[in-house]
């Protein structure tokens, strides 16, 4: 039994297909159209003993149905909690989806792609029952054109299978157990052990779609920016791939206002476009123009593509962290793509709740801890002048085999995808490789080492490289090679619990450690209590909301110590509770939340709240000054933002 299970585990990661060198975000223009194939999805999971009797049986080749019952499934979505089917929230195998559609004739004259924005965890696509795609991990998008596939003017049958098993090798790393004694386990029985604190959701998580370009195509843009005194210089690189060669002669681009207005044009498949008096990329609270944005509208052979971009630079010195040459405090949180129903699936009404109260907490940063968010949610941190830590899933990278060269192979190409996806946003300010690695043991240097390297040369922005520190400045190795400092710290909570009175001498020990060692700037990524709302006891007690507050407090009278010298931002753990694996330490999830799974907000949300504002504003962020405001039910706070465009 053991042995099937491990065959199908290695079958599942061989043979991945290159998806082509460019990773444009859909958009539709003159030249291009799209179709979303969004909706209910039919579905099953291979659950028998050795999860391969899907392939065995070869369920791709006819109707899902078929091979046996299946239910209804919503795209995008987690499957694990839509159903009252216990053993499908905690499902370790294949699962399989199957939908139907149409094409136009009109569309077979095109190049016509079928793209996946994010299935967890591996994930291997069939066309009318042959073969078309796989890919190798959970939070990036995969595509492939499929015109030799479809059948035009009939129905066209899509089928995916994706495993969500978590090995030594994946990004999040995790084991299977098996236990043989049949005395106390069924036969064939095991369970996943995971190596990250948040539950293992699975599913089609993002959009899928189908959509057009001419024969000859856009493939990639690369936008990069500059500032020099009144006069921003734009330089921009276009890949175009199809039946014809490229030539500089058949592009053109322009560059448009956010009013439409085109402020600067050139010819070619590069060059460099210098605009005068420019409004720049902001976060929120630094200047009046939050999340300014041009358009890049490039045209070639016929093709036309729009791609958003900001004019922003980034710098970081000895102390400080540099937007446009102005130094920048992140007063963030960290999150997660979690909710009610659906886990990570994407839900528009959610993505919009969710920057709402980030505005409404005075949050500048976030981190997209742990993984790649959806490419939605940075859209609108760019429009909205959050910036953002983008995260690989590199989370528990705590074994030693999990240092090994499939691993570091792996990592490299998850933080390529995660390049070529994101490389244009203005909101992404660095990129973070891990969190909470061994960073302790000597394994992990030249692993590190590497990907730190990789990430810092094949962004062509060559944005500030980091990953998330949860060891000791004595113990610390991996620490040397990055930009920025990040370390996660929760005194008072996991070490020395309940004792809030020795925070500040512990964090300042710790503080100084690095500085003394690295003379880096440091961002504290988390720190935070877990709390039950509604909870209250006086005086405070852990878990209750008393108690979360008391310790943030603490927190903040060291940061505002640190911050006149070398820290440049906090971020709190977390932003909303989130679901995790059941264990004894988590009920019902992780409870560290400002807000409620639901997004209400727990009483420190309104001491963050106010110290945000406060540190907007340049005003007093003491203990004392906020506990005063906090007695007034925060009235001097801004009003919230009814307008976030």
């Amino acid at each position: 039994m053991r042995l099937l299970i491990s065959f199908i585990l290695i079958y599942q990661l061989v043979s991945i297909v290159d998806c082509g060198s460019g990773m444009l975000y859909p958009r539709d223009s003159e030249s291009r159209q799209t179709k979303f194939l969004d909706g209910l999805w039919l579905f099953r999971v291979d659950s028998s003993p050795a999860r391969n009797e899907s392939f065995v049986q070869r369920w791709w080749e006819k109707s899902l149905a078929e091979s046996g019952p299946v239910i209804d499934m919503p795209v995008p979505s987690s499957y694990n909690d839509v159903t009252q089917d216990k053993s499908l929230r905690d499902f370790v195998g294949w699962a399989w989806y199957e939908r139907s559609f149409y094409v136009s004739q009109d569309w077979t004259k095109q190049r016509i792609v079928l793209r996946f924005d994010s299935a967890h965890y591996y994930s291997k696509v069939w066309l009318n029952g042959k073969p078309l795609m796989e890919h190798n991990g959970g939070h990036l998008p995969f595509e492939s054109e499929v015109n030799s596939f479809l059948i035009p003017g009939g129905s066209n049958r899509i089928t995916l299978a994706l495993n969500n098993t978590l090995t030594p090798t994946t990004l999040p790393p995790g084991t299977i157990k098996y236990e043989t004694d049949h005395t106390q386990y069924p036969p064939g029985y095991f369970v996943q052990n995971l190596q990250m604190d948040f539950f293992n959701y699975a599913g089609i998580h993002r959009h899928v779609r189908l959509y057009t370009t001419p024969s000859n195509y856009i493939d990639d843009i690369t936008i990069l920016s500059d500032i020099s005194g009144s006069q921003a210089n734009v330089s921009y690189q276009v890949a175009v791939a199809g039946t014809s060669a490229p030539t500089s002669a058949n592009v053109s681009v322009s560059v448009l206002d956010n009013r439409g207005q085109v402020v600067a044009k050139g010819v070619g498949l590069s060059g460099v476009l210098s605009l005068n008096n420019p409004t720049l990329w902001w976060p929120f609270g630094m200047n009046d123009s939050v999340g300014y944005r041009y358009l890049l509208e490039v045209r070639a052979n016929g093709d036309v593509y729009r791609q958003p971009f900001g004019i922003r630079t980034v710098k970081v010195t000895e102390n400080q962290f540099l937007i446009n040459g102005k130094p920048f405090y992140c007063h963030g949180v960290a999150k997660h793509e979690d909710s009610d129903l659906r886990g990570k699936g994407l839900d528009y009404p959610l993505i919009v709740k969710d920057f709402n109260m980030l505005r409404w907490l005075g949050v500048n940063c976030i981190r997209t801890s742990h993984y790649p968010y959806a490419e939605e949610i940075l859209e609108l941190a760019d429009s909205q002048g959050v910036a953002v830590i983008d995260e690989s899933p590199g989370v528990g990278i705590n074994q030693r085999d999990n240092f090994g060269q499939k691993s570091l192979d792996h990592h490299k190409e998850v933080m390529s995808e995660m390049i070529r996806r994101d490389k244009n946003k203005p909101s992404v300010i660095m990129w973070s490789v891990a969190n909470e690695p061994a960073s302790n043991i000597d394994i992990a240097v030249p692993y590190f080492k590497s990907v730190i390297e990789y990430t810092r040369v094949n962004d062509p922005a060559h944005r500030p490289v980091t990953f998330v520190c949860d060891h000791t400045f004595e113990t610390e190795k991996v620490v040397p090679y990055v930009d920025v400092i990040c370390l996660n710290r929760y005194y008072g909570w996991y070490s020395d619990p309940g004792h809030t009175e020795v925070i500040q001498l512990q964090l300042k020990r710790q503080f100084e450690g690095f500085r003394n060692l690295y003379k880096k700037p440091i961002i504290i990524t988390e720190y935070g209590a877990d709390t039950i709302p509604g909870l209250h006891r006086d005086p405070s007690f852990m878990f209750t909301e008393e108690y979360q507050e008391d310790f943030l407090s603490e927190y903040h009278q060291e940061f505002d110590r640190a911050r006149k010298e070398y820290l440049i931002g906090e971020m709190v753990w977390n932003f909303a509770d989130f679901m995790t694996v059941q264990g004894v330490k988590r009920v019902v999830g992780n409870k560290k939340g400002l807000l409620t799974r639901q997004r209400q907000p727990k009483r420190a949300a309104f001491l963050i709240r106010d110290r945000y504002y406060s540190l907007i504003k340049g005003a007093d962020t003491s203990e004392k000054s906020c506990k005063s405001r906090a007695g007034n039910k925060y009235s001097n706070t801004p009003h919230v933002y009814t307008n976030l465009g």
